[in-house]
């Protein structure tokens, strides 16, 4: 980042962000790509850019964007979000097609469908290519364009077992985050068509997105790129260490299959502790989580955790539980 070669990226003079921009269209098989500060601000500039004022955008009722994104869509952009069950991290595929509407004055325009892989409050759920068909299948018929958030995109290539490019292949555009699994400071990518990316260029700069000497965050980005991915694989593995250790303390609710990157989410069943009291008692012990609604706790492993760290954590767990 010290070293980083600097511009103007608002002008397209920035030749840190320059390549950043182009390794992450390579990346994802997308002909552009845009920076942008946060997978938030990604996803919205994306949706902007797909849509027009009074149209409707599918979403599953457990998305990143219906819940964490503070209306967003609504409150700026003029859209209403349609939200249908999500099946283990894919919106149901019938529901996506019974919720697209047809030509009728009385109707708003389906103007979007959203995915998200892995899926967050799914528990890092992944889905396969395949598995993504059976929604963008039904978009191409309909017409519809598909937006992926792909924050973690890329524990869910790990997971699969094949190139990013090929999941986001399946969609039209796709956000991916520096400053999830591969650690950068901040700082997120949106990807897509030349055209679509001019366009939301236009919508970057309108919501404050518009950055001068941005290179010093590319950079990180770059070096992220280059050495944070393969190494994701680790996470996962660490992720299903604690997950069947988790599962093997009384007071705990968790089937470890249901873990298939580095997001573990369970619920407490101890009558003794509510979900944020057990959070505190844990934080007490040095070991950080999230209550995340009812009796759900949701922890992520990263890079920075190693196996001991696991062994630690789980230990901090069976003490806070007696």
């Amino acid at each position: 980042m010290y070293r980083a070669e600097l511009g103007d990226d608002v002008f397209g003079e920035d030749p840190s962000v320059n390549r950043l921009e182009a390794m992450a269209a390579e990346r994802m098989g997308k002909e552009a790509a845009l920076l942008v500060t946060s997978g938030t601000m990604g996803n919205l500039v994306g949706v902007l850019s797909h849509t027009q004022r009074g149209d409707e955008v599918i979403v599953g009722d457990q998305s990143h964007l219906l819940h964490y994104e503070v209306a967003g869509c609504a409150a700026l952009g003029g859209l209403q979000l349609r939200a249908v069950p999500n099946d283990d991290g894919l919106p149901n595929p019938a529901a996506v097609e019974a919720a697209i509407r047809g030509p009728n004055v009385h109707y708003p325009r389906t103007g979007l469908i959203c995915l998200e892989n892995t899926h967050n409050r799914c528990g890092g759920a992944v889905q396969s290519p395949e598995e993504m068909r059976r929604v963008t299948s039904i978009a191409r018929r309909h017409n519809v364009p598909v937006h992926l958030d792909g924050a973690r995109i890329f524990n869910a290539a790990i997971a699969c077992d094949v190139p990013a490019s090929a999941l986001a292949s399946e969609v039209d555009s796709v956000t991916f985050c520096l400053s999830k699994g591969l650690g950068a400071p901040v700082g997120s990518l949106l990807c897509g068509s030349a055209d679509y990316i001019a366009n939301a260029r236009r919508y970057r700069k309108m919501v404050g997105g518009g950055m001068r000497q941005a290179g010093i965050i590319a950079a990180a980005g770059i070096y992220a790129l280059e050495h944070m991915v393969d190494r994701l694989a680790e996470d996962h593995a660490n992720a299903r260490i604690l997950a069947e250790g988790l599962a093997n303390i009384s007071g705990i609710a968790l089937d470890p299959k249901s873990v298939r990157s580095n997001i573990v989410i369970y619920d407490i069943v101890s009558p003794k502790l509510t979900a944020p009291e057990y959070a505190a008692r844990l934080a007490e012990e040095g070991v950080r989580c999230g209550a995340i609604g009812g009796s759900r706790i949701r922890m992520v492993t990263h890079f920075g955790i190693v196996e001991q760290d696991i062994r630690d954590a789980l230990a901090a767990v069976q003490r806070v539980l007696r």
